[in-house]
């Protein structure tokens, strides 16, 4: 299934100009429904098949969901173990050509072009799920800093549903215009406890609960958060994060990061 295949009818002449205003001025955005019904249900499908095994890929991250909701009980460094659909996190989902076809469909290359420019590279492509069971909470954080490992903090996440994620299901939350003040550590990552009472960030937050197939545009740097999923439902969603295509990695203890080279012939 080619990119422009997965994209409903609608979405051809839609203009993103709005959203990307939006984006800018709010640090989210919504831009509709614009995956095709086919590509849902081929997708969901994949999701599946990955997650039980039916389908491998080399070098796929994979994170269980903790055994307890919280989040600072998660498990780390323990890969793949074994079939469930209880994972929460899977990435390099660009190693899979449905989901680099997402990736890469002409509406993302539109917007993408006016946001990052024509030079574009992937740094994930990351599928993050709350199991039918309740998956687990994710606190407010932000999405670069020195954690990252990157020369250059990329901007810019377009996160479609797989699944309706209403409020109960623990949809997206965010904290309008945080974006404008920039990283409120030089790590990125977890908002200092401190920091959201001193804000009264959880009086201020406004969920963003989406039906399947549609996109939020989201900023790196706006607070964001999710709750658990009391919906009884599995809650997908697929996270793509793009940057500029000089963007290097960082990091000294491991071989520098490659990253894919995004809107280019294959």
């Amino acid at each position: 299934m080619r990119g422009e295949d997965m994209l409903d009818p609608a979405a051809s002449t839609l203009d993103p100009t709005a959203a990307l205003a939006h984006l800018e001025e709010h640090g989210f955005a919504r831009l509709g429904r614009v995956m095709g019904d086919a590509a849902l249900e081929a997708l969901r499908t994949r999701c599946d098949d990955i997650m039980l095994g039916r389908l491998t890929y080399e070098g796929l991250f994979f994170q269980r969901e903790s055994t307890t909701g919280n989040y600072d009980d998660l498990a780390f460094n323990k890969g793949w173990q074994g079939p469930s659909l209880e994972y929460r996190k899977i990435e390099k989902l660009e190693r899979d050509p449905l989901f680099l076809a997402w990736v890469e469909n002409p509406l993302f290359h539109t917007m993408v072009d006016r946001v990052v420019g024509p030079h574009v590279s992937l740094f994930r492509a990351v599928l993050m799920t709350k199991a039918a069971t309740g998956g687990t909470n994710l606190p407010w954080h932000q999405d670069g800093g020195l954690f990252w490992g990157l020369d250059r903090n990329p901007t810019l996440q377009l996160w479609t549903a797989l699944d309706d994620a209403p409020v109960e299901a623990g949809c997206v939350e965010v904290i309008p215009g945080t974006h404008r003040a920039g990283l409120v550590t030089k790590n990125g990552g977890g908002v200092p406890r401190d920091v959201v009472e001193r804000e009264q960030a959880d009086a201020r937050a406004v969920p963003l609960p989406a039906r399947a197939g549609e996109v939020l545009l989201i900023h790196n740097h706006v607070w964001h958060r999710s709750g658990l999923n009391r919906s009884g439902h599995p809650r997908r969603a697929l996270s793509i994060c793009y940057m500029h295509g000089d963007t290097q990695c960082t990091r000294k203890r491991r071989a520098p990061r490659q990253f894919v080279k995004l809107f280019v012939p294959r």
